[in-house]
């Protein structure tokens, strides 16, 4: 389905059931996002939230995506896997053998279709230019401060258009712009990215590097610039293959760049690489931390366009689940069709889970049919785009469910020997994470669970005298959470008092081999506080801060009794001698929490929804969004 305007997908959100209108004030600084995190967490996403009073001429639309009913209509399906099997017919159609005429007339429609897919360029100016700003100011958009922390107001959503300098070829990234002045942006590619590349090879050239950044229009620009294509692919062949219509593209008015003509806001300018590079972040980031400061590429802004009646729209990423998981969700779904036709045809599902932020954590099964064969998946998915930033992959066999998360956990403690099916290697990693010594690179963790089922015997631990026995070993243990062994999963998590504890590898060793543990097979030590009796939030907190390599450890506990031990702390102590800075969890201030209660019902949401930030303000060490211990 295309849609003419991101009004119109607005129009069609509301009739469904799933936008709010606030017509109130509401500040783009911290209050828009804390209203937005609160909403985002709700069971099933919440709503959509259109704040209509923002103190400057435009609407800000936020949370568009984030649930599974949302997506589904910025895609125009029922169901994501729908789009899963448009892209199945595809490829079939395409490497078909045609062996006779009336094989190769048959195909003659659908290959007509693909090429209504391909953008065109159209004469004159868009509705995208009808109001123009020749002296541009930044400052009349309602750019939103989302965290306490963030260096300053940050555009969430921009579509960044840049073209090779030599070939030509487009690209189109969602790359975070945080405003400097009225006419000034940090460009926030970073160096895995096309629009990074595009950046070098104008450094090469000396050459100014046009930009045109977008935002709005129809919702499937907004996923298309976010989706894992390859680099010759232009992003907007992918979003009429989903809209089933081509995208119209004008020129802009300032920079040799062609943009959709239908999206609310354009902004254009350039990058001059022999400017220096701009102080850019912190910022409140979708892997549930900040994201540090360091050195990017400044945006020079020469003229921006919009609409007569234009939307703001913004995304608030933070601690999931938030919108992004969403969005991610569909990319799962959608590109897991061209890696199994394409590279793995023994790959028969996959599933990001949101607590992994889309790189930490990646569950598949494969049809097991060979020696080997789930290492040969391994490979071949870290070596396969994005997915080579990766951490921790797991295979299991096509009997399970990969969205049965008791059912895997008890599979890989019911068959996974981890002398011979636990495998670490190394390679490139997300500039976001922060859990390696070294920046962009790490180590990864393999885990073959393909083997099928033994019988499971229910576990003959007393989770009471547990819990009991774990608190005598040390009081530096603040909580145990063995909620887990009640559904026959033998893992403990547990929180220690880091900070006080003198010599962490002996604390470490003395924990995992004490007779408290008998019956465990899996020991998760973190400092969390007492904020452990969420396992979804266990879950990414330990898979943000591990590096496998370093925090996973294996230990014979008598016979061939393995005791497995993650060590999802912060490596921030002085003792650790981490030597990179290392980054607090995104969190509301207290100041904007007691703001949004108090307003609470002038906002007309509905029922009253508690700040997800304060089970985590107490895990924020020092005042910034580095962590200090002093």
């Amino acid at each position: 389905m295309a849609y003419n305007s991101l009004n119109d997908f607005i129009s069609i959100l509301e009739a469904n059931g799933e936008l709010v209108r606030i017509k109130g004030f509401v500040d783009p600084d911290l209050e828009i996002a804390e209203i937005t995190d609160r909403q985002s967490k709700l069971p099933g996403g919440g709503k959509a939230l259109l704040f209509e009073n923002t103190g400057t001429k435009f609407p800000v639309l936020t949370n568009a995506f984030g649930s599974h009913k949302r997506i589904c209509l910025a895609l125009g399906v029922e169901e994501l896997e729908m789009v899963r099997e448009k892209i199945s017919q595809l490829f079939e159609l395409l490497s078909k053998p045609k062996n006779s005429i009336w094989d190769k007339l048959e195909a003659l429609p659908q290959l007509g279709q693909m090429s209504s897919w391909i953008p065109t360029l159209k004469s004159g100016k868009g509705v995208c230019q009808e109001v123009i700003h020749q002296n541009p100011d930044l400052g009349a958009l309602p750019v939103l401060k989302c965290w306490p922390f963030d260096g300053g107001r940050f555009v969430t959503l921009p579509m960044v258009h840049t073209k090779h300098p030599e070939t030509g070829v487009r690209n189109i990234g969602m790359y975070r712009m945080q405003i400097l002045d009225g006419t000034h942006t940090g460009m926030h590619w970073h160096m895995h990215k096309t629009g990074a590349k595009h950046f070098q090879e104008y450094k090469r050239l000396k050459k100014l590097m046009p930009v045109a950044v977008t935002l709005g229009g129809d919702p499937s620009y907004t996923y298309a610039a976010t989706a894992p294509v390859p680099e010759n692919i232009d992003e907007y062949l992918l979003a009429g293959f989903l809209r089933n219509k081509k995208v119209k593209l004008v020129k802009c008015l300032t920079v040799d760049l062609e943009v959709p003509e239908d999206v609310d806001f354009v902004i254009e300018g350039y990058v001059d690489p022999s400017d220096e590079p701009v102080w850019e972040g912190p910022f409140g980031d979708h892997t549930g931390f900040y994201s540090l400061a360091d050195w990017y590429a400044r945006f020079t802004v020469t003229c921006i366009t919009h609409r007569k009646k234009a939307i703001y729209p913004a995304t608030i990423v933070g601690v999931p689940p938030m919108e992004d998981a969403y969005i991610a969700k569909a990319t799962e779904r959608i590109f897991l069709e061209p890696i199994r036709k394409a590279i793995l045809p023994e790959l028969e599902d996959m599933v990001l889970p949101a607590e992994g932020v889309a790189h930490n954590i990646a569950l598949v099964k494969i049809k097991d049919e060979f020696k080997g064969q789930a290492y040969r998946v391994m490979n071949a998915l870290w070596g396969a785009g994005q997915m080579m930033f990766n951490k921790i992959l797991v295979a299991f066999p096509n009997s399970l469910d990969l969205n049965n998360g008791m059912e895997l956990l008890r599979h890989i403690f019911n068959v996974v020997n981890p002398e011979t099916d636990i495998y670490f290697g190394k390679g490139p990693l997300d500039v976001l994470d922060h859990s390696s010594n070294q920046f962009a690179f790490g180590s990864k963790l393999f885990i073959d669970a393909t083997s099928e089922r033994k019988s499971l015997n229910k576990l003959e631990v007393n989770v009471d005298e547990l819990v009991l026995k774990l608190n005598e070993i040390s009081e530096q243990i603040v909580k145990s959470n063995v909620s887990l062994v009640n559904e026959d999963v033998p893992v403990a998590i547990i929180s220690v008092n880091k900070k006080e504890v003198g010599d962490w590898k002996t604390f470490k060793e003395k924990l995992t081999a004490s007779d408290a543990l008998n019956g465990i097979k899996g020991v998760v030590l973190v400092d969390m506080d007492d904020v452990i009796d969420d396992l979804s939030v266990v879950l990414w907190y330990v898979s943000g801060n591990v590096d496998p390599q370093r925090d996973v450890s294996m230990v014979l506990n008598g016979g061939e009794d393995w005791r497995i031990i993650i060590d999802g702390t912060k490596k921030a102590y002085p003792s650790d001698k981490f030597p990179r800075l290392w980054p607090n969890i995104v969190s509301m201030d207290t100041k904007t929490i007691e703001l949004v209660d108090k307003k609470w019902e002038s906002y007309g949401i509905g029922e009253f929804v508690k700040s997800p930030s304060l089970k985590f303000q107490k895990l924020i060490v020092g005042s910034d969004a580095v962590v200090r211990y002093f």
